[in-house]
């Protein structure tokens, strides 16, 4: 077997320095998993926003433009602001109360900060998994270093490379995992926000517009 090889390092490696690496590699394999899933959730959601939302509005009335909306809306963030504005509030409630316009824009409100949970969904983890993984692998770089120092005494009580060269390359692996495993999350965190805050920002017109229609248009009933 190779010295310094993973494996060598992986045999020589005492239990706390096997559970450092198997933390990191479980954090880096949830954060790729995430950034897999989030990709595609943006991505479809960019495209449904692209096609749907003109195409509700070139249908002839709510009802089509509601079928339109629902064939398209892959993500479902679409046309829960649509049922939201078009909902009939149950009489002799709390939701009754206040002007029209008042309770659209609440149920608008909370139908568009559901649907933006969703976008966000993963985005702490990403976020966690960027700011604690150097530390995870600062931890197993003390936890290395500890390692050599405890081992510069051989048998006969002189230094022993043996004993040294594991654990440094321990500590120095465990430096550099850390940093890898947070540099992709970092990224996709940053890159994911910004996609989600422009995914927002065209719900927030998408609701305000409804709110405008449904305030100055009779909501159909459905046959």
């Amino acid at each position: 077997m190779q010295q310094g090889s993973l494996l060598a390092l992986w045999l020589q490696a005492d239990a706390v320095g096997r559970a450092t690496a198997l933390a990191l590699l479980l954090m880096s394999v949830a954060a790729w998993v995430l950034i897999g899933w989030k990709w595609r959730q943006l991505r479809r959601v960019d495209r449904d926003i692209a096609r749907a939302v003109p195409a509700f509005w070139a249908a002839s009335d709510l009802i089509l433009g509601r079928q339109a909306l629902a064939a398209l809306d892959r993500e479902a963030v679409l046309v829960p602001l649509l049922d939201a504005a078009r909902a009939e509030v149950p009489a002799g409630t709390l939701q009754a109360e206040g002007r029209a316009e008042s309770q659209i824009t609440r149920r608008l409100r909370d139908a568009l900060h559901s649907g933006l949970a969703r976008l966000q969904a993963g985005q702490v983890v990403l976020a966690s998994i960027g700011s604690t993984a150097p530390f995870v692998g600062l931890f197993g770089t003390v936890w290395g270093i500890y390692r050599a120092l405890a081992g510069l005494a051989g048998p006969s009580g002189t230094p022993g490379i043996g004993q040294v060269a594991g654990p440094i390359g321990e500590a120095l692996l465990m430096t550099a995992a850390g940093i890898a495993v947070a540099v992709p999350a970092v990224l996709a965190y940053n890159a994911f926000g910004k996609r989600v805050a422009a995914s927002e920002a065209e719900l927030e017109g998408f609701a305000f517009d409804l709110r405008e229609l449904v305030l100055g248009h009779p909501v159909a009933e459905d046959d």
